[in-house]
């Protein structure tokens, strides 16, 4: 099969855990052992969060004495593809030896009118207190919301609409090639009206520049990978329960939160409404049981899978 995979930030950095690079590239090392698992048996595409990097490059930046003013989030997002991607290219390269890897640097078509601009609310640097995350937005002009127990930064997040490098993919998946892209959801850029492209003030979320990446490349599943084993129905009440398979018109029939597995759900029900192939949402450790069927909350429009026993 053609696989997609969205990977969580604790791929790469747990919660509460500091940004040094040891760490993450400790963390990198240990998701790729299951990514190189998968992509022995299917052609492979991997994508990543940078929710927790750019924002600490965007810190960094903002206090920096030697600049007039911080670098912007699509130079910030390019930074992250390039740190991570390299990560994940030399550890697959590490796991998978004689296999070709590639970390491409992409960008995301986003439109300048989306109304996103005028409504941040895509997570991005590390958690706070409420009191430190109120005097760092006091001190940048940051915008700052709760995110469960902890507070942290939210930017603008405009919905994707094409990654710009989405041919030049599909030709290295034709050569076998593992492609590591659209980490952090793509670089934002907009296209003017003589075809040029510039970048904007943005984050896209990930997921959902992944659900069209996988339409667009006729993927046959798109996994969303993070650290839960499944979506919750009445996820904090005693009603909660676990949902094992589902579909689209069941999951959106939910609420799920607008900063966290909302983003989740609308790109898995995305993909499988716009293909009628298989979406999933679950744990990195548990990719290989999840394609199998018996593992995470796996959507698909009659809530079966496999659909076959070729799979």
């Amino acid at each position: 099969m053609r696989v997609i995979v969205a990977l969580g930030g604790n791929a790469v950095l747990q919660r509460e855990q500091k940004p040094d690079a040891e760490s993450q590239i400790a963390n990198v090392a240990g998701s790729v052992k299951t990514l190189a698992k998968l992509a022995e048996k299917h052609e492979l595409i991997i994508t990543h969060g940078n929710g927790p990097q750019v924002g600490l490059l965007a810190l960094e930046s903002a206090s920096d004495p030697q600049l007039s003013r911080p670098y912007p989030f699509d130079t910030l997002g390019a930074q992250t593809q390039g740190m991570i991607g390299y990560w994940m290219l030399q550890a697959l390269q590490n796991a998978l030896p004689g296999r070709q890897v590639l970390a491409m640097i992409t960008q995301t078509l986003v439109s300048a009118v989306d109304p996103a601009f005028e409504n941040p609310t895509k997570f991005v640097g590390q958690v706070y207190d409420r009191e430190e995350a109120e005097k760092l937005a006091a001190g940048y002009g940051w915008t700052v919301r709760p995110d469960g127990d902890y507070w942290r930064r939210v930017v603008p997040s405009p919905a994707p609409r094409r990654v710009v490098e989405t041919r030049l993919i599909r030709r290295m998946l034709r050569e076998q090639v593992v492609v590591i892209c659209a980490g952090g959801g793509g670089i934002p850029v907009i296209r003017d009206e003589r075809g040029r492209l510039s970048g904007v003030e943005a984050v896209i979320d990930k997921d959902l520049t992944a659900s069209i990446l996988a339409e667009a490349l006729d993927c046959d599943a798109f996994l969303i990978l993070t650290d839960v084993p499944r979506v919750m129905r009445d996820y904090g009440t005693p009603r909660q329960r676990e949902i094992a398979h589902t579909t689209p018109h069941e999951l959106r029939a939910l609420d799920f939160p607008a900063g966290s597995m909302g983003p989740k759900v609308e790109a898995a029900c995305h993909f499988v409404e716009t293909t009628g192939d298989m979406a999933a949402i679950g744990r990195l450790d548990q990719a290989e049981r999840i394609l199998g069927g018996s593992a995470g909350t796996i959507v698909t429009p009659n809530a079966r899978w496999p659909l076959t026993s070729t799979l």
